[in-house]
């Protein structure tokens, strides 16, 4: 007898859902794609605990037969192809009919659905091992689908899952993507009882846009449109100032559909070369359009990934219709050569008091023995006895060294560069690092604020409003006790703002640091869930710190610097930072006097 068998149903969508559905994300996805498909003008999205116990799905499109409401659950079973040609003019999300399959393979999936010409509804029940119960039911036209338990049956996956915050943010994600490509659908979109979105048919795509992503992204981006015989494109690229450190508002369609493309990212980029700082990403929305048998979308499971048959031809269209979109809306350095009959502005150099009036220059006239602080003519004394002016003015000057000396210690400092602190110590020179220092002192500060046993904040002379997305906010909301803790002042502004009103001690509080900050502390959070509380403490009290460090400025004074080495020196490891590279260098006296 062989080894071979052929593996039974239920264990093969196990398996296949795998590829299919990753996340709850995945399931949110396919699942408003196929709403999309069946001509709904109004979809709803319900999620409970991010997906983990509830996602549902309601929509009033066309709804499915009694017949296809039980025949929708098997592995393959589509009504959008039939032919391999078929496969060439792939117009609609799905097509391959493997995602309600593996949902309910690692779920409980309950489906209500009604056509317009029916009566009564059906209802199917799927549950464990793929048993099915069907009934009838009254619902509205359309269909709603519940999703619950997901991955209930497999706990490995479940397991490595993400936090519920991380885990909606992929969510909404999906539910952009979607709600992105067709402005003329009523979307909504709520978590455990809180509307996130509710967005009626939109007058235009910007106004979707507006929606989705908020008025600052809208007011910084401006239209783009071309069309060869290629491929025609559409939408909105960002204004070269609007750019961020961190990637988020990056879209390509193909045909109504997201999909990921770093090669035509890398022509968008190239477009905007020389008009933005290195290490900036700009905000775009490209919605290419080709003939369907010029793509192919069935390359992976989650068709995200397609392979175009001139790719070439369409990278080079994408860089020059963002380049002559930028060009033409004066992105770009612009020159005036109209200066005829202008007036001449003269330039004021060393010689520019050839250019002052000596009208307007009088000589002053003064008593060079005039004394105010000494006495009266003719009241006794001479006219320079007592405090005099030169004596007061000599003074004057002093008070400041004055004032050092007493406020400074004893040890000696010389600013190099201002990122350098050079001090003698009795076995040479050292040479301290202060980006690093300052690292290694915000590393334990806030691991003691981790730990609950230190707090340090640092108000701000104006809140800073800054717009962060709502599939951000939760990230946000889940760590405000911890922000508060670490010195951040923030309060939810809106459902996509956030108003920054303290900082930790050392950061910059300019408009353009707090809103970098902000990018960068929401990477913080999305990326410093995985480990034990323990490691997850020195994980996150070193990005703040290295993030901290990052924004301080230069130092100033000696007593900067002697503020900053007396920390250091307190520090449990003055040596290292937390990363393991040296903070200080100690050049001997020996070597010292052997260079002379």
């Amino acid at each position: 007898m062989g080894k071979l068998q052929v593996l039974p149903a239920q264990l093969a969508n196990m398996i296949a859902a795998g590829e299919v559905v990753g996340r709850p994300a995945s399931v949110v996805k396919e699942l408003m794609e196929n709403a999309v498909d069946a001509g709904a003008s109004q979809i709803g999205v319900i999620i409970g605990d991010s997906g983990r116990t509830l996602i549902k799905i309601i929509d009033n499109g066309c709804g499915m037969s009694p017949e296809d409401a039980v025949l929708c659950f098997e592995r393959h079973a589509t009504s959008k192809i039939s032919s391999p040609e078929d496969l060439n003019r792939i117009l609609t999300f799905g097509f391959r009919g493997e995602a309600l399959a593996s949902i309910a393979a690692v779920a409980d999936i309950t489906l209500k659905t009604r056509r317009e010409q029916d009566e009564v509804g059906t209802q199917v029940i799927v549950g464990a091992f793929g048993s099915r119960e069907q009934s009838e039911c009254s619902t509205p036209k359309g269909t709603v689908i519940e999703v619950r338990n997901l991955f209930y049956n497999t706990p490995a996956r479940r397991k490595f899952l993400k936090s519920d915050n991380v885990e909606f943010k992929h969510i909404i994600d999906e539910f952009i993507h979607v709600a992105l490509t067709r402005p003329d659908i009523a979307f909504s979109l709520s978590h455990n009882g809180r509307d996130i979105f509710v967005l009626k048919k939109a007058k235009s795509l910007k106004f979707r846009v507006m929606e989705l992503l908020g008025n600052t992204v809208a007011g910084d981006i401006v239209d783009i449109e071309s069309s060869t015989s290629a491929v025609r494109i559409s939408g909105f690229v960002g204004r070269p100032q609007s750019a961020k450190k961190t990637l988020g508002n990056q879209f390509f369609f193909i045909n109504g559909r997201y999909f990921r493309s770093p090669y035509f990212h890398k022509a968008v980029m190239n477009a905007y070369a020389e008009m933005m700082p290195e290490g900036l990403t700009p905000t775009y929305l490209l919605f290419l359009e080709v003939e369907p048998d010029a793509v192919d979308v069935n390359i992976s499971p989650t068709k995200t990934e397609v392979k175009f048959a001139e790719d070439s031809v369409i990278f080079q269209t994408i860089y020059a219709c963002v380049r002559e979109t930028l060009g033409r809306n004066s992105f770009g350095a612009s020159i005036d050569f109209d200066t005829e009959g202008a007036v001449e502005i003269p330039q004021l150099g060393r010689s520019f008091e050839a250019y002052r009036p000596s009208d307007i220059a009088p000589a002053p006239e003064f008593d060079p023995s005039y004394n105010p602080f000494g006495t009266a003519p003719g009241q006794g004394g001479s006219g320079n006895s007592g405090f005099s002016g030169a004596d007061y003015v000599h003074k004057s000057e002093n008070y400041g060294v004055l004032f050092e000396q007493k406020t400074l210690s004893s040890r000696q400092c010389l600013i190099l560069a201002g990122k350098y602190i050079l001090t003698p110590t009795g076995a040479g020179l050292l040479t301290v690092n202060v980006h690093r220092a300052r690292t290694r002192i915000l590393y334990e500060r806030m691991l003691r604020v981790l730990r609950g046993s230190d707090h340090f904040s640092q108000m701000s002379m104006f809140p800073v409003e800054v717009q962060i997305g709502a599939a951000n906010m939760p990230l946000i909301e889940e760590n405000m006790e911890m922000l508060t803790d670490l010195g951040f002042g923030i309060a939810v502004f809106g459902t996509d703002s956030i108003s920054v009103s303290a900082l930790p001690e050392g950061y910059r509080s300019d408009e353009l640091s707090v809103q970098e900050c902000v990018a960068e502390l929401l990477q913080i959070l999305e990326e410093g869930h995985h480990s034990l509380p323990e490691m997850m403490q020195a994980t996150l009290a070193r990005r703040f710190a290295e993030l901290g460090a990052a924004r301080s400025e230069y130092l100033r004074t000696p007593y900067e610097a002697t503020c900053l080495l007396d920390e250091l020196f307190a520090c449990e490891n003055s040596e290292l930072t937390p990363s393991g590279k040296r903070i200080s260098l100690l050049t001997p006296m020996e070597d010292i006097e052997k260079k002379f």
